[in-house]
């Protein structure tokens, strides 16, 4: 659906309530009860159209951070939220290491360096999450039935229907507290799954200081990235 010359991606849901969102990619997309017809969004989306060009602004400032990535000695790669450099040597092929806060590859393996990434990225990731999981399930009293790392395009994070909770594999990039938000984040959706107030204030009971992780990612988003 178009809306002043800006492309909104309605998605239809047993919500109740409307929520607007600005993608990582700057995409548009709007949830909405299934019980609105199409005129009824049309003048949701009116309404919200300041809101909407407001936050678009905010994600181009927001994205003058990106980084473009090369593979070569010297680039910086982020890895729990601080950028280490890659250099190539004489290590065995097939596979990244880090060692003295620095990233090693074969230069043989130069053509597959991102596919390296993305491997090292989840296998930490699997590494770390199932305990930062377990320390707060008990306080929320949820279970998720199996955690994941996987592509999830825009999302750090989703949790399905049947309790599965899912990482996106570039959540290795950011700081061990911003990786707890997240977490815990998703696993209150389990409790809560929408963005109401009493979503934000069970949240907050967790990490009353949430708003500086919700700050990193949005300064720093663009650029978790290959």
């Amino acid at each position: 659906m178009e809306i002043s010359g800006i492309d909104i991606k309605i998605i239809k849901s047993k919500r109740k309530t409307s929520s607007i969102y600005i993608e990582r990619d700057g995409s548009v997309s709007a949830r909405v009860p299934e019980t609105l017809s199409d005129n009824e969004i049309v003048d949701l989306l009116k309404a919200k159209e300041y809101q909407i060009f407001k936050h678009l602004a905010e994600w181009q400032e927001l994205n003058e951070n990106a980084v473009e990535r090369e593979y070569v000695s010297g680039q910086s790669f982020l890895y729990l939220g601080r950028n280490y450099r890659l250099k190539y040597d004489e290590v065995e092929s097939g596979k990244l290491y880090f060692k003295r806060n620095t990233f090693y590859l074969n230069p043989t393996d130069q053509p597959k360096a991102k596919d390296l990434f993305v491997k090292f990225y989840k296998q930490k990731l699997n590494q770390k999450l199932p305990k930062i999981v377990k320390s707060y399930q008990e306080q929320l009293g949820v279970y998720p039935n199996a955690i994941k790392v996987m592509e999830l395009q825009n999302r750090w994070a989703s949790c399905t229907p049947n309790a599965n909770v899912n990482f996106h594999w570039k959540c290795a990039m950011a700081p061990i507290d911003v990786l707890h938000y997240i977490v815990v984040h998703e696993l209150v959706h389990l409790i809560h799954p929408n963005h109401s107030k009493a979503f934000w204030n069970e949240v907050d009971k967790i990490l009353p200081k949430y708003d500086e992780q919700i700050y990193w990612l949005k300064l720093n988003g663009a650029g978790m990235d290959l």
